[in-house]
Parts: C-alpha cells; sequence; structure tokens
C-alpha cells in the first residue's frame, strides 16, 4: 500500500498541477484540458501517473482564478462568444451545429477559441457553402487520428472571436464522447438572454 506521505505528495502534486493548467488555459489560450495537463506536469517534473488531475479538478482551479483575477473581464467576454455562438449557429443551421467547449460550461476567457460541431451529409457540403457565400476560412487537420475524430475542422473569425468548427459525419450526431456537454441553437439562445444584465426571470422553454 501507498504510504500516507506519498499519497499527500501526490495530492499536493495534484493541485499544483491542475492550479498551472487552469492558468495555461486562462492566460494562454490552451484549450485542451488534456493537453494543459500534460504540459503542467512536464513543467512540474511529475513522472506519476497518479499526479495527474481530473479535468472536473482543472476546471474548478480555472473557475476560482477567472473569479480573482478576471472577476469583470471573464462574464463580459463569456456573454461576448455566447452572442457570436448564436450568430454563426444561424448560419450553420442546415449543417446541425452544436456549442461545445468553454463557451457553454462558462469557463471561456481571453484567448479562448468559439467551439461549434456540425454534422453534415458531407463535408463538401460546408466547404461548397462557405465559398458560395465568399467566406474566407481556414481548413485545419484534426490534431490526432482518435476514434470519433472530427473529419475536417474548420477556423475563422467572427468579429474578433476566433471561431473553431469541428466537422462530424451526420451518423456521428448520437454519439457523445464521454464527458464532453453540447447545446443546440435554443439553449445557447438561453443562456444569452440568462447573461444578459437587463434580463428578468428566467428563459422561456
Amino acid at each position: 500500500m501507498p504510504s500516507h506521505a506519498h499519497v499527500s505528495r501526490s495530492g499536493s502534486l495534484r493541485r499544483e498541477i491542475a492550479a498551472l493548467a487552469a492558468r495555461m488555459m486562462a492566460e494562454d489560450g490552451v484549450s485542451d484540458f488534456g493537453f494543459a495537463k500534460r504540459k503542467a506536469a512536464r513543467q512540474l517534473g511529475a513522472t506519476d501517473a497518479d499526479a495527474l488531475p481530473t479535468n472536473n479538478e482543472i476546471e474548478a482551479e480555472l473557475r476560482a482564478w477567472q473569479a480573482l483575477y478576471q472577476d469583470e473581464e471573464q462574464p463580459e467576454r463569456l456573454r461576448e462568444m455566447r452572442g457570436a455562438a448564436v450568430e454563426v449557429m444561424r448560419l450553420l443551421a442546415d449543417f446541425r451545429p452544436y456549442l461545445t467547449g468553454g463557451a457553454l460550461d462558462g469557463t471561456a476567457g481571453r484567448y479562448s477559441e468559439l467551439e461549434i460541431e456540425i454534422f453534415p451529409e458531407s463535408t463538401k457540403d460546408v466547404e461548397i457553402f462557405f465559398l458560395n457565400q465568399d467566406f474566407p476560412y481556414e481548413h485545419r487537420e484534426p490534431r490526432r487520428p482518435a476514434p470519433h475524430a472530427a473529419e475536417a475542422v474548420l477556423s475563422f473569425d467572427w468579429d474578433e472571436v476566433p471561431v473553431k468548427v469541428s466537422v462530424y459525419p451526420s451518423s456521428a450526431e448520437r454519439t457523445i464522447r464521454r464527458g464532453q456537454e453540447r447545446a443546440r441553437l435554443a439553449q445557447v439562445e438561453a443562456l444569452l438572454a440568462a447573461d444578459d444584465p437587463t434580463h428578468e426571470g428566467s428563459p422561456q422553454r
């Protein structure tokens, strides 16, 4: 059995890694929890896999960091990103868009990308749509092969909000990855209404 001292050190290291990963996400615009925790672990010299914090632990540290250092800026940026999400999702309505990531769960900050997933019948349909709209975008290859990976990733700026659109096959729409939250347009519109300081009461369902 591990000693009490080992468990204590491991727990302390987990908290340090979670705090550093959260700071990277808040200050450097890292959006991938896994990448942030691995980078933080390397910087802190962690070699014990047990020391890696969960995404929930990092998210808790991120919310605490934002409350302490971005208490006015972060909510304003979040409203801006959710407003952009509504506009982009309306534009891409034919491709069944979902919002995911920090703009949905409330952790988006200064450098976060707006993360949208779409499920068209064909990736080519999306590219043709953008070309017909004469809308500039960059085509990015998915970071690495993985189960349920996106077929393509398109990126562009929308009123100074960086947007990443991950394109999945239509058959993958019912597949929700572990730990993932996502929302349709009506849910995002309700979130945006609730964010409005002049809004009273709960959004209509």
